[in-house]
Formats: structure tokens, sequence, C-alpha cells
């Protein structure tokens, strides 16, 4: 199962390493993650997705519970929250095949970034799930690169992280 970890973070370099490194000791692969400065320039929010089971999530969140650089944490609930991520894709596309991509980039409501003889750029915002559909469908053309952000989520509502005590309280 795929979980989705939301934390608030000390903004200074070396967090992220030391995080990482929490997951790698323990044999856990981060599946996606995002990290940018907050609406508090000395915090960071950083959104971690990892496959497992509720014992992996809870020793996770526990473990990262415990560095000093940790000020927040909370598993994202997922009925309760918004996820987004980014993805650029460079596909081949050539005059004559170059109308029906732009009909499923309608479809799927990318944007047309870059245009070049032979190949386009295609920008795609959405849920994870959107966008693995959106790749299978363009796949027959010819991917020539992709780039994804990594899950972004926030909780919905007026629940917001920095409030919460611990992440149980969260979640209840």
């Amino acid at each position: 199962m795929q979980y989705t970890i939301s934390a608030l973070v000390t903004n200074k370099s070396g967090v992220l390493t030391k995080i990482s490194g929490l997951f790698s000791r323990r044999g856990f692969n981060i599946e996606s993650l995002s990290v940018c400065k907050t609406e508090d320039p000395l915090l960071s929010r950083m959104t971690i997705v990892l496959n497992g089971d509720d014992y992996t999530l809870g020793q996770m969140v526990k473990q990262m519970d415990k560095l000093i650089e940790v000020k927040k944490i909370m598993p994202a609930v997922e009925n309760e929250s918004i996820y987004r991520e980014l993805l650029l894709i460079k596909v081949s596309a050539a005059p004559e095949i170059r109308n029906q991509i732009v009909e499923i980039k309608e479809i799927y409501k990318a944007k047309v970034v870059d245009l070049s003889p032979n190949s386009m750029i295609l920008e795609l915002t959405g849920e994870p799930n959107k966008l693995d559909g959106f790749i299978r469908v363009i796949q027959p053309y010819g991917i020539l690169e992709m780039a994804r952000t990594g899950v972004t989520a926030i909780s919905r509502g007026e629940k917001c992280i920095k409030d919460v005590v611990s992440y149980e309280e969260f979640i209840l």
C-alpha cells in the first residue's frame, strides 16, 4: 500500500540528507519526495510517499518524529487531503501525428510548453493517477524524455499541520 507523509522540518542544509538516510538505513524506498519552503521561511514542508504496510508507516513516522529537525509530522489522509504532481513530458511529434497528440492533451487538459519540428513538450498537473493515465495514453507516440516533481499534499479544511500536537490527534 502507498502512504503519504507530510512533515514540517527546519529549513536548513542537511535535513533532507538526514531524513532520506533514515529511510535508507531501514531499507525503505522513497517513491516520491517533494520539499519546499513554507509561509514561514524557517520551515520547509516535506511530502514523502512510501510503499509498505501500517507498521512501516508507523515506524517511519516515529523515527522521523525523533529527529530534532522535524517539527511536525503526520500521514496524509487520502479523502481529507489534496494531492498534486507536475509532469513535463517530451514526445515524438512528427507533423503528421501532431493533431492526434493535441487531441489527447485537450482531454487531459495538458499544455504545450515547447514545440519543435519533430517533438513537443507537454505540461500536466494533477493527481498522480491522472498523470499515470496520460503517460499510458501518450506512450505509443514515443516518449523521448519525462520529469515528474513528486507528490505534494495538503489537508483540506481548517486543519493545519503546524497546529497538530501529534499525528494521532490530526487523524481524529
